[in-house]
């Protein structure tokens, strides 16, 4: 369970990310180190947004490909 950072309440979690006007509503998180162009997916963001103060949180679930590029 997720915690807002700014009011402490219970974020709803697994909320779908959509970008409009882009020709696409695909989006993916990467990283890489060594600041080339190309680096590996590490996943679809998701959202959680809180109902109490609406504070948007961006994440991604499957941490572990980032802990190996950050190796």
């Amino acid at each position: 369970m997720r915690k807002c950072i700014r009011c402490g309440t219970a974020m709803v979690e697994d909320c779908e990310l959509v970008i409009w006007g882009f020709g696409s509503e695909y989006i993916q998180i990467k990283y890489d180190k060594k600041k080339r162009a190309f680096s590996g997916d590490l996943g679809t963001p998701k959202a959680a947004v809180c109902p109490n103060c609406g504070e948007v949180s961006i994440y991604i679930e499957n941490t572990s490909k980032l802990k190996e590029q950050c190796k």
